[in-house]
């Protein structure tokens, strides 16, 4: 049982663990499934009236229902995107970001507080890991949001700040969570999780035979220039990811999409695109098995640590076009919210700076 200064934590709890904990009270199972869904609706232990209010002062101290709170909220005056710094009950914050889509509201949600993977080009992984979010912080996303909103969201992107499969258990459990009917209910085929390619997870992740669409962030068409950018490319090779890509589509049978950030200068030009759809039809396309590829074009996103420039808008046709005449269908991600750094890690960033800045001025 996960617990928050000593209480347990509800909202990382499913239906039975819940009856479970309530039964250790005294109290009967079905009081479980009323707790369950007042909590994926938001609500504190006070506003959940149809519970005693002795059931609901001796939850009160032995657990907790553990949402984030909003501490920063920037709405872009272009398309309406939201960005959100959350922050959590021991002081950290992470960031999400609120997407309107014709087919519904779409949520992109961390998976860490900071990240270890080192990645080159991110603003998420400055300053490293400090520590792993629970099931309740990641499913408390979508549910504070959601609240704050007043609408209702259908679609999940785990490509926030952190390596998704770097938590591989809580992630794990927070899918089971907000697909459950009793609550949330976001199917698996409505939720995607980008990983930087830990390619013993990903085995690991085909065993459960989600329906997720997986998405690997490649960046780069061979080895020396993708471990210049991702550490993660030291330890497993691009023909090792791509390898076990194959076999999370044999058992799956769900796309995989490709995520590329261009970098003018770096992974850009046309030739280099050729580059890219080589590797990617040798590491997939073998032995007449069908492999659907698509690649998510992104052009980088310029942060002032990295030195790294996005390519024009005329370098991502041309790379685009070379793939899409090697048969390799390919898109340019559309960019929302850019009027308010709704690219990931951003906000996080000029709040540690803000509080570091204010603890300098304090101390002199």
């Amino acid at each position: 049982m996960i617990e928050i200064n000593g209480r347990a934590d509800l909202l990382s709890m499913n239906i039975p663990e819940l009856e479970e904990f309530l039964a250790s009270l005294g109290e009967p199972k079905y009081r479980a499934k009323q707790i369950f869904a007042w909590m994926h609706k938001g609500a504190s232990l006070d506003e959940m009236t149809n519970l005693s209010k002795k059931l609901r002062e001796t939850l009160a101290e032995r657990a907790v229902v553990n949402l984030p709170t909003v501490e920063q909220k920037l709405v872009s005056k272009l398309d309406g995107t939201v960005k959100y710094l959350f922050g959590l009950w021991d002081g950290n914050v992470i960031e999400s970001v609120f997407m309107r889509y014709k087919h519904g509201n779409t949520i992109c949600i961390s998976s860490e507080v900071g990240c270890p993977m080192g990645c080159r080009f991110c603003a998420s992984t400055i300053g490293g890991l400090v520590r792993r979010l629970t099931p309740s912080e990641l499913l408390g996303q979508v549910i504070a949001a959601e609240r704050n909103m007043g609408e209702r969201i259908s679609n999940i992107v785990m490509m926030g700040i952190g390596e998704p499969l770097d938590n591989f258990d809580n992630v794990l459990k927070f899918l089971s969570l907000v697909g459950d009917p009793n609550g949330l209910n976001i199917g698996s085929r409505h939720i995607s999780l980008s990983t930087c390619g830990l390619v013993d997870k990903i085995d690991e992740l085909a065993k459960h035979d989600l329906q997720i669409t997986l998405s690997i962030s490649l960046h780069a068409a061979d080895d020396e220039t993708r471990s210049s950018i991702m550490p993660v490319n030291n330890k497993w090779k691009i023909a090792e990811l791509l390898e076990a890509c194959r076999r999370y589509f044999a058992v799956t049978g769900r796309r995989i999409s490709f995520e590329y950030t261009l970098i003018a200068g770096k992974n850009d030009s046309p030739d280099y695109a050729q580059r890219l759809a080589n590797t990617l039809r040798h590491g997939l396309l073998r032995n007449s098995q069908p492999f659907p590829i698509h690649v998510n074009l992104i052009p980088v996103n310029e942060v002032a640590e990295t030195g790294f420039v996005r390519s024009s808008q005329d370098a991502v046709k041309r790379f685009s076009q070379v793939l899409e005449k090697n048969g390799i269908n390919a898109t340019v991600r559309r960019k929302l919210g850019a009027d308010i750094n709704a690219s990931c890690g951003q906000l996080r960033r000029a709040k540690l700076a803000g509080d570091a800045a204010s603890e300098n001025v304090d101390e002199n």
